[in-house]
C-alpha cells in the first residue's frame, strides 16, 4: 500500500493515498491490513501468559517488550498514550495495550490484542468461579507464584527509573509531589481507600495545567520541544503514518464516545425502571463501575465489594477470587469474571467481564483519533509533559507500597535484586525476567531458604 497524502486530510480525519516510491520503511508501514494484523498477533500473543504483577507492572512490561526490545512503538508515542490512558475511566494497562496495538493494526488489531491479553486469565477465573473458587488460598500462594511478585516489582522500579531520568527540573518536582501524595493516600487511616478516584485525576490535571502555564510563561522552568522545519516535516510524516495505520477519524471517535454514553445511561435507566433480568443487573453494575474508576487495578475492589457482598457471595469467596485474579497474568479486571460466574454461572462471568472492560475498551478508541490530530501542537505537548510527570510520580509511589507488599523475606529480596539486575544491566526481557523470578522463588520456597518474614 503506498503512502498517504502529505497535505490534506479527508472529511473523516483520515488521509488519502498517494504514490511514493523508493521508501522501504513506507512499504512496511503501509503494508496491507492482513500483514499488520499478523504482526500484531506475533507481538502480543505471549503477554496474556507472562504479564504478572498487576497494572503498574504491566506498564513496565509493555515498555520493555514494545519499546526497548522490539521497537514496536516510539517512546514518545508510548508515553503520550500512557498519560492519556491514566486520564480515562477503565483499566489503564489494558487501554494502553489496546492503544499500542492499534498504532499498527487499527481497531481490529487493538481488539485482537485485547482478546489475546484477557482470555487466558478470564478462562482461569471463570473456571474457578464455577468449580474451584477456593483453588488458591490468599495466605498460601502456590510455589510457582512465590517469586513472581518481587520480579514484577523489580520491573516497575526499572521502568520508574527509565521514565524518571528523562524528566526536566519541573517534571521531577511534579513527579515527586505526585509520588508523595500517592504514598500518603494508600497508607493513611484518615484517608478513604477510594479517594484515589478523585486524587489521581486531580494530580494529572494539575500536572498538565502547570506545564501548560509554564510553557507560555516568559521564563519557563521546564524545557519544551522546539522543532526545526526539517524535524517538523518528519514528525508530520510520522503522524500521517500513524493516522493511516489506526484508521479512525474524528467522527469515529465521536461515535464511540456517544456509544459509551448511550450504553451507560440506557443500562442505568432500564434497571431503575424495574427491569429484573439478571444479566442486565450484572451488566449495569459492572459497566457503571468501569465507567467511574480511574487508574484501574485494585481501586475497583471496594467499589465491587459494596455491590456484590453479601448479595452475591460472602467475604471469603470475594477475597479468594481477588487473590486468584491478582495471581494471574493479564488484566486484573478479569476479577469480574469470577464475581459474575459465582453469581450467575458461565454467562454471568461473560456479561460481568464485558461490562467492566467495556467502558475502557470503547473510550480508548474514542480517544485515539483526537490524539492523532492534536499531538503535533505545542500546547498539547506541554500538557502531555505534565501528565507524564504526574503519571511517572504515581509509578514511583506504587514502587514504595508494592515493594513493601511483595518483598516480605530474604528470599523475596534476593529475587528482587537478582531480577532487577538482569533486567536493568543485562537487558533481559520482561517475560524472561518474570520466569526467572518464578523459578528462583520456587527454588527458595522448596528448600525453605530465606523464608523468615521481616519484622
Amino acid at each position: 500500500m503506498p503512502p498517504i497524502d502529505e497535505e490534506t486530510p479527508l472529511k473523516n480525519g483520515t488521509y488519502a493515498v498517494v504514490a511514493d516510491e523508493d521508501d522501504d520503511e513506507d512499504s512496511r508501514d503501509y503494508a496491507p491490513l492482513t500483514q499488520r494484523i499478523q504482526d500484531t498477533i506475533k507481538m502480543y500473543w505471549t503477554l496474556g501468559f507472562v504479564a504478572f504483577g498487576g497494572p503498574t507492572a504491566h506498564i513496565a512490561i509493555f515498555q520493555d517488550h514494545l519499546v526497548r526490545v522490539h521497537e514496536w512503538i516510539a517512546e514518545d508515542q508510548y508515553l503520550e498514550l500512557f498519560a492519556l490512558c491514566q486520564g480515562l475511566p477503565g483499566p489503564t494497562s489494558t487501554q494502553l495495550l489496546i492503544g499500542t496495538a492499534s498504532t499498527h493494526g487499527g481497531m481490529l488489531g487493538g481488539s485482537i490484542a485485547f482478546l489475546m491479553w484477557s482470555l487466558p486469565g478470564f478462562a482461569v477465573v471463570t473456571a474457578a468461579s464455577l468449580y474451584l473458587y477456593n483453588i488458591i488460598d490468599a495466605s498460601r500462594p502456590p510455589i510457582w507464584l512465590v517469586g513472581v511478585a518481587p520480579a514484577a516489582v523489580a520491573l516497575i522500579f526499572k521502568a520508574f527509573y527509565g521514565f524518571g531520568k528523562k524528566l526536566d527540573d519541573l517534571g521531577v518536582a511534579i513527579a515527586v509531589f505526585a509520588a508523595c501524595v500517592s504514598v500518603l493516600i494508600n497508607n493513611d487511616e484518615h484517608i478513604p481507600g477510594n479517594s484515589s478516584q478523585i486524587v489521581y485525576p486531580m494530580l494529572l490535571i494539575g500536572g498538565g495545567s502547570l506545564t501548560l502555564f509554564d510553557c507560555y510563561s516568559s521564563k519557563p522552568i521546564g524545557t519544551y520541544e522546539q522543532s526545526s522545519s526539517a524535524e517538523s516535516v518528519e514528525k508530520a510524516k510520522a503522524d500521517r503514518k500513524l493516522a493511516y495505520k489506526i484508521g479512525l477519524g474524528i467522527y469515529h471517535g465521536l461515535f464511540m464516545f456517544l456509544l459509551w454514553l448511550g450504553i451507560l445511561v440506557g443500562s442505568i435507566t432500564l434497571v431503575q425502571r424495574g427491569c429484573t433480568n439478571v444479566y442486565l443487573e450484572i451488566f449495569e453494575i459492572f459497566f457503571r463501575v468501569g465507567s467511574l474508576v480511574f487508574g484501574g487495578g485494585v481501586v475497583i475492589v471496594p467499589m465491587l465489594q459494596n455491590e456484590v457482598v453479601p448479595k452475591w457471595m460472602n467475604d471469603d469467596q470475594f477475597f479468594q477470587g481477588l487473590a486468584l485474579a491478582q495471581s494471574l497474568p493479564g488484566p486484573f479486571f478479569n476479577f469480574a469474571g469470577f464475581l459474575g460466574g459465582t453469581y450467575a454461572g458461565f454467562w454471568g462471568a461473560v456479561v460481568a467481564n464485558i461490562g467492566l472492560m467495556g467502558p475502557g475498551f470503547i473510550l480508548i478508541f474514542a480517544m485515539l483519533p483526537f490524539w492523532i490530530n492534536v499531538r503535533r501542537y505545542a500546547w498539547f505537548k506541554a500538557v502531555i509533559k505534565g501528565l507524564n510527570a504526574s503519571a511517572i510520580g504515581l509509578i514511583g509511589g506504587s514502587c514504595v507500597f508494592l515493594y513493601a507488599k511483595s518483598v516480605r523475606d530474604a528470599a523475596d529480596a534476593i529475587v528482587f535484586v537478582f531480577c532487577g539486575a538482569l533486567a536493568s544491566f543485562y537487558s533481559l526481557g520482561a517475560p524472561q525476567t518474570i520466569a526467572t523470578g518464578a523459578l528462583l522463588g520456587g527454588i527458595f520456597a522448596f528448600f525453605g531458604l530465606g523464608q523468615v518474614p521481616y519484622k
